[in-house]
């Protein structure tokens, strides 16, 4: 019996794994889909989760016994991850309102050194010292698309410090749900994430009247459009992924959306990715490699 319990984790790691390059491909559209709205930020953030949250609502009642188990403590963490997802969404979103797509992309995604760090305490997942040579190596990755997107007129300061905040508030957000995955299915814990992080973006929106409001049909699509798949198929496969596989795995992986982001503005938006752009995206790569393969 331990022999198969041990078999299908095992097999579950293996699928986890194996979908993860899945996950990056849809999480690298958001930014793209961002770009095209006319939307304020908060508001793009806000229908967004929204949308998530109604597409996540039909596989819900086979999951709604689980969720009246739910304990006062169970309950902090979720609206607590919620709100970290909103403060990403917000901050993040709002960062391509500044700078360039790779630019924001880079630093939002610049969290593995964070959580690495504090699993260690947090979670009691030890890293070995060979992922934190990988990370530092995706790191090193991504410092060169960054330095890559230094311009003349000097550093889209506002928008970068937007996209930290953003991956402060991921860092957080991956932990938070790395710890509570371990006992709810990925369904009620991505709605109710979903759902509180849609009701702090709906706070948010207020003192900008942006969220209660009409807009053209094509922007209601790219909503729609974000919900699917950066997010149902991004960040949902990536939560479904945290209780196979520890948290800085699922942060390291993430250091390749700088490079899908980059590829698909290249390719649809027409922003050319600079050469030292390109090495970065290859360096982060590798160490993408050896971080996943020394778990």
């Amino acid at each position: 019996m331990t022999a198969d319990i041990f078999s299908v984790k095992k097999d579950k790691r293996t699928l986890a794994r194996s979908l993860i390059p899945l996950g990056v491909i849809s999480v690298s559209f958001a930014a793209i889909f961002i770009r095209w709205s006319n939307s304020h930020p908060i508001a793009v953030a806000f229908y967004r989760m929204f949308f998530s949250t109604l597409i996540l609502l039909f596989f819900l009642p086979p999951h709604l016994s689980r969720i009246k188990k739910i304990d006062k403590r169970g309950w902090l963490t979720l609206i607590t991850t919620g709100l970290l997802l909103a403060v990403h969404f917000a901050a993040w979103i709002s960062s391509l309102s500044y700078t360039s797509v790779a630019s924001s992309v880079v630093l939002v995604t610049a969290h593995p050194i964070v959580v690495a760090w504090i699993s260690s305490w947090y979670l009691g997942e030890k890293t070995s010292f060979r992922a934190y040579i990988g990370i530092g190596i995706g790191l090193i990755g991504v410092f060169i698309m960054t330095f890559s997107n230094y311009r003349i007129s000097g550093w889209a300061f506002l928008g970068d410090m937007l996209a930290i905040i953003g991956m402060l508030a991921f860092a957080g957000y991956l932990l938070r749900g790395r710890k509570i995955r371990q006992d709810m299915p990925v369904v009620p814990y991505a709605f109710i994430v979903y759902l509180f992080s849609t009701l702090f973006l709906g706070l948010f929106s207020i003192p900008f009247s942006t969220s209660f409001t009409s807009y053209p049909a094509e922007e209601y699509i790219l909503f729609f459009a974000l919900a699917l798949i950066p997010t149902i198929f991004g960040h949902t496969l990536f939560n479904w992924g945290l209780k196979h596989l520890k948290a800085r795995i699922i942060s390291v992986s993430l250091l390749g959306e700088p490079i899908g982001a980059s590829l698909l503005a290249f390719l649809i938006l027409k922003e050319v990715p600079k050469t030292l752009t390109i090495v970065g995206g290859g360096i982060t790569l590798l160490g993408i490699y050896i971080c996943t393969k020394f778990e």
